[in-house]
């Protein structure tokens, strides 16, 4: 039996770990079969009473004790007891909610194995949903590889400011404030010059009093940003001010996406600025990937020497803990492999596309090939994300559905990095 548990993510890595994560589950569950209709997919939103669905699937197994085949009968009660039994581990359903996966599967030799995976997913599920059917139900995975990202609004103009987010296709307004700052005074004189000074000052004080609450909002515990980017809308020149000014937290000024230029302020103003930006946003995780791709190269194009790429030279690099940015592409199909001489005790770590100990080259290259042993085999991505926070290193996953990421798996291989400071490979030590 084997169970994959997600974790509560706490911020935007950790996410993109557990999407990745799923995305892995997703893609083994979706594509196997059954041998008759033994395979549960159980499905419970947060919320849940456990007594419930222990009870639906004492009831399935009543229903099950006359399915008339006895092959598929057994087979049906098997999946629902182990089901049960796996519920059992429960005393209430998790925060957002529980997905499991049951059942007898046929493997690639057409031989039956029984699975259980049970998932707590990143955030919370609104199904619910009972099945036994020839295949697991694993549409609610792919769901939850849809990132909602948290953009952050800042709608301002010289009669307030609005702050708000947008979740997904969901809007949340945190902060609003109404403000009467005075105009440009038509009148000459001395009074011209004090009315002038006053307008700056308050204009000043009011951009000040929105980079606190900005901050306030969007670094809540003032250190970990919740907003993956920050929209400023609005008319005039407050919007461009306040993103200059020296009051806005240089963290959100990072985050900046976009100055939008918006007819209303408030409510209609936020909407207005969502709707100018929702081409935008919508390919808002491209244009991060294209971002940080586009930072690598700038690296490789100045020579600067803060670059690297291939795996033995980025591994060798990431274990000195070298590695400010380690950047994988989502598919990479490499291998990790512990081999040692049985006689020798000599052991080797070898690097390959290729599964299996004996279709290694390294293998087919050894001389004594029948005192080599296989004492260790994992996909190098699950070795990386076991061990990248003890190095020092925040992880990237890209994609190949845009040209920096072709580029970067075509041309680089799809493994790289940009470094701490520059180095020459053969000064590292590990």
């Amino acid at each position: 039996k084997i169970k994959k548990k997600m974790e509560k993510f706490n911020n935007e890595e950790e996410e993109n770990l557990g999407i990745w994560k799923i995305k892995k589950i997703y893609k083994k569950l979706s594509s196997v079969k059954g041998n008759g209709t033994s395979m549960i997919s159980l499905i419970i939103p947060p919320g849940d009473q456990l007594s419930r669905v222990q009870k639906l699937l004492s009831d399935e197994y009543g229903t099950a004790s006359n399915i008339k085949s006895r092959t598929n009968r057994l087979s049906v009660l098997s999946a629902i007891v182990s089901t049960q039994n796996r519920l059992k581990l429960y005393q209430n359903i998790p925060q957002n909610g529980l997905i499991l996966y049951c059942g007898t599967i046929l493997d690639e030799f057409s031989k039956e194995k029984k699975v259980t995976y049970d998932i707590e997913p990143f955030k919370p599920i609104n199904t619910s949903l009972y099945l036994c059917d020839n295949k697991f139900h694993t549409n609610i995975l792919l769901d939850l590889t849809q990132e909602e990202e948290k953009i952050g609004f800042i709608i301002i103009d010289g009669k307030g400011v609005l702050i708000g987010l947008l979740i997904g296709n969901r809007k949340e307004i945190l902060y609003k404030l109404n403000v009467d700052l005075p105009k440009k005074h038509g009148r000459g004189g001395q009074s011209a010059v004090r009315f002038a000074r006053l307008r700056v000052e308050k204009r000043n004080n009011f951009l000040k009093k929105v980079s606190e609450v900005a901050a306030q909002y969007f670094i809540p515990d003032g250190n970990k940003l919740i907003v993956s980017g920050i929209i400023i809308a609005g008319s005039a020149d407050f919007k461009n001010n306040l993103g200059l000014s020296d009051f806005f937290d240089s963290r959100l000024k990072s985050k900046i996406l976009n100055f939008v230029d918006i007819a209303y302020g408030a409510e209609s103003g936020f909407n207005q600025a969502i709707d100018s930006c929702s081409f935008f946003l919508k390919d808002l995780r491209f244009i991060k990937e294209k971002k940080l791709l586009q930072s690598y190269f700038d690296e490789i194009s100045k020579d600067s020497g803060k670059y690297i790429f291939g795996v033995d030279e980025t591994i060798e690099a990431l274990q000195a803990s070298m590695v400010e940015k380690l950047i994988i592409w989502e598919n990479f199909p490499i291998w990790r492999h512990i081999l040692y001489n049985s006689k020798t005790k000599e052991q080797f770590i070898v690097f390959s596309e290729e599964e299996n100990l004996v279709k290694l080259e390294f293998y087919e290259n050894y001389k004594n090939k029948n005192d080599l042993v296989l004492s260790e085999k994992e996909e190098l991505i699950e070795w990386i994300i076991k061990n990248f926070k003890s190095w020092g290193a925040n992880l990237f996953f890209v994609t190949d559905r845009t040209p920096e990421g072709s580029q970067f798996i075509k041309g680089f291989g799809g493994f790289g990095g940009i470094l701490r400071y520059s180095f020459l490979s053969n000064d590292i030590t590990v």
